[in-house]
């Protein structure tokens, strides 16, 4: 049995199952509670499911993994050969997973170092790419954490939603912000910053924030080697035209991915989210 360094995110990388399998990265979910029902992300509840409660205003609510949960995932790592595990996490301003995770981690079998990434989504997700590469490479528990600190440092998240209120039950934006946005009618840009989602413009119609959006991920990524990733919940022909205009307007893009949100996620953003990482190499 090879010794190695072993790679733990949480299920709100939403990094594509083969991706995870070919890299050998372990997603803890995190659970959706609907209704009276609590349901693992990724394999329980579907986004369709999700979008369905949520137009039907049915309470949904989210919650992190357990420690023990952490604590089970880390000792079925270690006894894979892992001789020691970096694990990555969204950021915990919005969530207690890192909090659970450095519990678990005190009694691991092997040495855990958990990492706030400040980040969620690909954002986490392009992070635990990092550390597996370094991993995959040899590197030391250290190398594989500083690689995916370098890689959450540069990287940025910006959302567009049709609605700030979702935000505003799950108490991930200010009650003051949400109202303002319904008040004047606008729709919402944001951005997640020091590890906090922040309304960063407000625009007057869903078209002009979406070629917004673009506007902004496209001037992000510059002229530097990015790899892109378009999120949507329950809109894929408005993210697949905006993956296919960034395409076009970021020609030094690497890896452009897209995909739907998970339910954590989208309980908290609502349908009809588009979301744009761009994480430079």
């Amino acid at each position: 049995m090879s010794r190695h360094v072993a790679i733990v995110t949480d299920s709100t990388a939403y990094l594509p199952p083969r991706t995870m399998e070919r890299h050998g990265i372990t997603a803890v979910p995190l659970t959706v509670v609907l209704g009276d029902q609590a349901l693992d992300e990724g394999t329980e509840i579907s986004t369709r499911s999700l979008a369905q409660a949520l137009q039907r205003r049915r309470p949904v609510t989210t919650s992190r993994p357990s420690p023990r949960l952490f604590a089970d995932t880390y000792r079925k790592v270690a006894e894979s050969g892992a001789c020691g595990i970096v694990s990555l996490h969204l950021s915990a301003e919005l969530s207690g997973t890192y909090d659970a995770a450095v519990l678990a981690a005190r009694e691991a079998p092997v040495p855990v170092r958990v990492v706030d990434t400040g980040t969620v989504a690909m954002a986490l997700g392009f992070c635990a790419l990092a550390a597996a590469e370094v991993a995959e490479a040899g590197g030391t528990v250290d190398e594989a954490v500083t690689a995916a600190e370098k890689r959450a440092s540069g990287t940025s998240a910006y959302f567009y939603v049709d609605t700030l209120d979702y935000l505003r039950r799950g108490g991930r934006i200010g009650a003051a912000q949400a109202l303002l946005g319904s008040a004047l009618a606008v729709k919402p840009l944001l951005q997640l910053d020091g590890g906090r989602i922040e309304l960063l413009e407000k625009v007057r119609t869903a078209s002009r924030a979406i070629a917004r959006l673009e506007e902004i991920a496209a001037d992000r990524a510059g002229s530097a080697k990015v790899d892109i990733a378009v999120h949507h919940l329950a809109a894929p022909e408005r993210a697949a035209a905006l993956a296919d205009r960034l395409r076009t307007r970021v020609p030094s893009v690497g890896d452009l991915h897209v995909s739907e949100v998970g339910a954590v996620i989208g309980a908290h953003t609502g349908p009809g989210l588009l979301g744009v990482v761009v994480s430079p190499r």
